[in-house]
């Protein structure tokens, strides 16, 4: 018997060596063999949501995955949650709903039907992010299509067409959504600028910073989310950001940050050893709370043609207080810096502001309206003449340069790419400028402009009166 016992033990010993020899050598292959993964829909979805998912699985198998890897859809939040609307709304995609009208597909009957609008809106986001929402709103972000109708010379005098408006100007600043029976006017469409008006009312897009289907807020964290529409010549906060120190150690040792902390968590020293633009004027630190204002912790308009304090930037008065909002910044500062270095910063930067001002600025404008005085440029129109542009590109590219590189710790912005091209335009600027006045001559205007054929209209959905 025992005998018997110990011959079968040994028969079982050696399947299992044979077994996991053969495993062993299967193993290379076994790791290339691709392996079925099925995506499970939870009971606690409706049966409208769970027909948006497996329709949209198919027919856009991107989406669909983004959002399966998305903190939303660990959460159940589904396409329904976001693009539902009322059959009354005025963005109500009525080509959807032939959609419920198939019979090649299980999801494709009346069974299913809802009314939902393609363009979801800070508005719709607000139902489970409200704080967030509120914050957005009071920003310049939200508000930046109508500071720019504002402010800006090419849409007010006409001087770019509507196609470049829309692949440009308005592809960052937002577009005023249209809509007509049921299929949103190309004009407007896509869009995602963080001052879009959409058909609610609301205005911006959170997947401006959080793209779509996946709403990271790893993605939004990190500094190219604000790099695609913060640089070129004149708001350049990227090329900037990656020359400072900060971007330097971004580059070194980003891969290492903790990209993936809860909101509110973000921690310096903890998750990530320097800033990016997010750490700085968005996420919180130190007695900062996290804000989806960024108006909020700035005490110098460095981006206006005169640099004024927030409260005082007149087409959008900040209702804030400037000490206040620095000392919020200088608290982000100082969970990384010394008291000293974080307050002898701003003291430079103070100082380049009022160089700025003072030496560049007011003298190149009060030339520019002497101009105008004397009859020698025509006012009519803008950029069609040479001093405006060089007047125009003064503050808004060297000017912007020279200020933002000092402010993000930048030298060869704040010096070569800002002060030392300021003199060269300046010096240029003044001297054919007094040359018009001493031979009382018109400068050249240049009859042939190309493509100034944008409405200088303001929208009135902007400005209502």
């Amino acid at each position: 018997m025992k005998r018997t016992l110990i011959i079968a033990m040994l028969i079982v010993g050696a399947a299992s060596l044979l077994a996991t020899r053969g495993l062993t050598a299967d193993a290379p292959r076994a790791e290339n063999m691709p392996k079925s993964k099925e995506f499970r829909i939870e009971r606690s979805m409706p049966k409208e949501a769970i027909a948006c998912i497996e329709c949209h699985k198919n027919a856009h198998p991107g989406i669909f995955s983004d959002w399966a890897q998305s903190r939303h859809a660990s959460a159940n939040i589904t396409c329904y949650d976001c693009h539902k609307a009322e059959a009354s709304d005025p963005d109500v995609s009525i080509s959807h709903y032939k959609q419920y009208e198939r019979s090649d597909q299980k999801y494709g009957t009346k069974e299913y039907k809802v009314p939902i609008s393609a363009v979801v809106t800070p508005k719709d986001c607000s139902r489970c992010h409200p704080d967030e929402a509120k914050q957005y709103k009071a920003s310049k972000h939200a508000n930046t299509l109508e500071l720019i109708w504002k402010i800006d010379p090419w849409l007010n005098k006409g001087m770019n067409s509507e196609v470049e408006r829309t692949s440009g100007c308005y592809h960052c600043h937002g577009t005023i959504l249209k809509q007509k029976d049921g299929v949103i006017d190309p004009a407007t469409w896509p869009n995602v600028g963080v001052g879009r008006i959409n058909f609610d009312g609301s205005r911006g897009s959170c997947t401006s910073c959080h793209t779509r289907h996946r709403f990271s807020v790893m993605e939004a964290r990190k500094p190219e989310a604000c790099g695609q529409c913060h640089l070129g010549p004149d708001h350049p906060q990227i090329e900037i950001y990656m020359e400072s120190k900060h971007g330097d150690i971004y580059t070194a040792y980003g891969n290492d940050y903790n990209w993936n902390a809860a909101p509110g968590t973000w921690t310096p020293g903890v998750d990530y050893r320097a800033p990016t633009c997010a750490a700085c004027h968005i996420s919180g630190a130190g007695n900062v709370l996290t804000t989806h204002d960024v108006t909020e912790r700035l005490s110098w308009e460095i981006q206006a043609p005169l640099t004024v304090r927030p409260q005082d930037f007149k087409p959008f008065p900040a209702k804030t207080n400037w000490k206040t909002e620095r000392e919020k910044m200088k608290d982000i500062c100082n969970q990384c810096h010394g008291k000293t270095w974080v307050d002898d910063h701003y003291i430079k930067l103070d100082k380049v502001v009022e160089q700025y001002n003072d030496v560049y600025f007011k003298p190149a404008k009060k030339m520019l309206d002497d101009l105008y005085a004397k009859n020698l440029l025509d006012k009519s129109r803008f950029f069609d003449e040479r001093l405006e542009v060089d007047y125009y590109e003064l503050w808004h590219h060297e000017g912007r340069r020279a200020r933002m590189g000092t402010a993000m710790m930048a030298p060869d912005y704040a010096w070569w790419h800002g002060f030392y091209e300021l003199k060269k335009r300046y010096n240029n600027f003044m001297e054919d400028s007094r040359n018009l006045i001493e031979h009382n001559q018109k400068a050249y205007r240049a009859i042939d402009y190309p493509n100034a054929t944008g409405s200088t209209v303001k929208p009135k959905v902007l400005f209502p009166k």
